[in-house]
């Protein structure tokens, strides 16, 4: 009896857990947009969806070589988009991150080696409880060389998945910069956003990196 009474207040912990642990929950704050990362000569931009932006761009902001890892917003119809739209899912918009990185100390191969241990690309517009287009898995090739080692490294990931990689590979459109409060999300709302402790502080730690 006591167990079953315990299981229930478990249950019910969960379901109301549930909405904290998807991201997308569209939040009153500083709407205006980041600035744009700086480029430094000899630098190279890497575009890449990986489902909600606030976990793969704490992952990458931490790797020797990278200038700098900026969430934002590409590949949909709408001009300037808000998260709130986003968060709508009719944008044709995904959450990426646009990383700037330094190609002598990272290559754009360990980048993307990165970005397949960072989510799980045989899921179709779906990490965890994020569910929408905007989460879709995608890689956004700014050459034609990173268009060539991108379609090699999905290749040879898939090897190492059961199902199939569904991650699109497409070239690189407008970027927009995702609103202010969005940058270094997790390192500054750990404490205080669940899906932080309970999604992102996990893929940290199996990954090694900070948390």
């Amino acid at each position: 009896m006591y167990l079953t009474s315990m299981k229930r207040r478990l249950f019910l912990l969960l379901f109301l857990l549930l909405p904290a642990l998807a991201s997308c929950e569209p939040e009153k704050k500083n709407m205006t947009p980041a600035e744009p990362a700086k480029i430094p000569e000899g630098a190279e931009v890497a575009t890449l969806g990986a489902g909600c932006f606030w976990c793969i761009e704490a992952a990458y902001r931490q790797l020797d070589g990278v200038y700098s890892a900026i969430s934002g917003y590409t590949g949909g119809t709408v001009d300037n988009p808000t998260y709130e739209q986003i968060c709508g899912g009719d944008t044709g918009h995904a959450e990426v991150v646009q990383v700037v990185f330094d190609p002598k100390k990272i290559s754009y191969e360990k980048i993307l080696a990165w970005f397949w241990d960072l989510h799980d690309p045989t899921t179709l517009n779906r990490q965890g409880n994020d569910v929408g287009t905007q989460y879709r898995s995608a890689i956004y090739y700014h050459s034609d060389e990173q268009k060539k080692i991108a379609e090699a490294s999905k290749s040879a990931a898939a090897e190492h998945f059961k199902d199939p990689i569904v991650t699109e590979i497409t070239k690189a459109p407008k970027f927009y910069p995702a609103e202010s409060y969005h940058q270094n999300y997790y390192f500054e709302n750990k404490s205080k956003n669940p899906y932080c402790r309970f999604v992102i502080e996990p893929k940290l730690k199996k990954l090694k990196l900070d948390h």
